[in-house]
């Protein structure tokens, strides 16, 4: 007896190309992640990162003395 040859199920045809987001999703993500990264390494530094030498204060808060000044030449002597 001979064998009978195959069905055909269906005929293989070549796939669709891939959609505008199938072939650039991975690209599309990465920048978003980097996007995100930054914002998020942001907004951890508050006024305090930024703010390193105190409030805002005059440049010499200290009253002046009276008496006269000296050198530091003229007390080593």
């Amino acid at each position: 007896m001979a064998k009978k040859p195959p069905a055909v199920i269906g005929v293989l045809t070549e796939p669709a190309p891939p959609t505008w987001w199938r072939a650039h999703r991975h690209q599309v993500l990465l920048i978003v992640g980097i996007f995100l990264g930054w914002q998020l390494c942001g907004a951890n530094s508050g006024a305090a990162d930024h703010d390193q030498h105190g409030p805002d204060r005059p440049a010499h808060s200290v009253t002046p003395s009276t008496s006269p000044s000296t050198t530091s030449k003229e007390n080593h002597r």
